[in-house]
């Protein structure tokens, strides 16, 4: 099995309609939820911290794929920068060196 890492970097899917791309993302997420094939690790940075906080839309999602194995982790800094490192609800703050490591270690990495 090919070791998958995926990055989130927004709050949404694509770029256009910021609503289309909240309800893309939550597609996304379920969907992925769903699939018998998951990433070995989720990686958020930027404003995507935010779907990982009270608040989320998608946080059930989230914390599905957690339960499922799925190592979540959101940037520390993005936590700090944006006034969420209290209100993280899912995954686990990291730094930017295990997110490069991660990247690193995978056999695909998925933007």
């Amino acid at each position: 099995m090919t070791a998958k890492v995926i990055l989130i970097q927004s709050e949404g899917l694509g770029r256009g309609d910021d609503a289309l791309g909240g309800m893309l993302m939550a597609n996304f997420l379920r969907v992925l939820g769903g699939n018998p094939d998951k990433p070995q690790t989720i990686v958020f940075w930027n404003g995507g911290v935010r779907l990982l906080c009270e608040g989320s839309e998608v946080l059930e999602h989230i914390k599905k794929l957690e339960g499922q194995g799925v190592e979540i982790l959101g940037c520390t800094t993005c936590l700090e920068y944006f006034d969420l490192a209290d209100k993280l609800k899912a995954g686990k703050p990291t730094t930017m060196v295990k997110s490069v490591q991660a990247m690193m270690d995978a056999d695909m990495v998925c933007l």
